[in-house]
């Protein structure tokens, strides 16, 4: 059995999506519960010469929901610089599960074989759809996710790896 291009990325994405925003639902709890104020968050890096949290958050919708809508233009560029606090960052996250549950597998498949660029600055790069979504934009998408994930439980969020891995399609 083949597997098709949204077999590789769609339910991948919408599994981290998921978890990323129940460990920001659990990192706006711990800040409840202990004081700790949200935008000192949103501003915390893990290190000096890593961009900071939101950032990371930015990024895992860009990787995602961006990624499908990149491939549809056929251009894929850095994120936006979106300045959002803690709960415009959830939404954020919401906002992209929510647009790729709306993506049928025939739309998403429709786009095997597409040309595409990424685009940075002066910086380009060919992909085929598939390659920019399998190569590039899933391994920054785990990145991402990965560091929203260690930022918050540096944070001190009381977080384990079940928490990042979310809703498991096993079966």
């Amino acid at each position: 059995m083949a597997i098709s291009l949204y077999d590789l990325c769609v339910p991948s994405y919408l599994q981290v999506l998921d978890s990323v925003g129940q460990v920001m639902q659990k990192g706006e709890q711990y800040a409840q519960d202990n004081g700790v104020d949200l935008g000192d968050i949103v501003e915390t890096r893990l290190r000096e010469d890593m961009l900071p949290f939101h950032f990371q958050v930015v990024s895992v919708m860009h990787h995602s929901r961006g990624a499908i809508e990149g491939a549809e233009a056929g251009l894929f560029t850095p994120p936006p610089s979106l300045e959002l606090d803690y709960a415009g960052l959830q939404a954020l996250v919401g906002e992209a599960a929510t647009a790729l549950r709306a993506r049928s597998p025939d739309e998403v498949n429709a786009l095997e074989g597409k040309s595409m660029l990424f685009r940075a600055g002066d910086f380009e790069l060919p992909f085929s759809a598939e390659n920019f979504i399998t190569s590039f934009s899933l391994p920054n998408f785990y990145f991402h996710a990965t560091t929203t994930y260690a930022i918050l439980r540096m944070a001190g969020v009381p977080l384990g790896k079940m928490d990042y891995l979310g809703q498991l399609r096993a079966g």
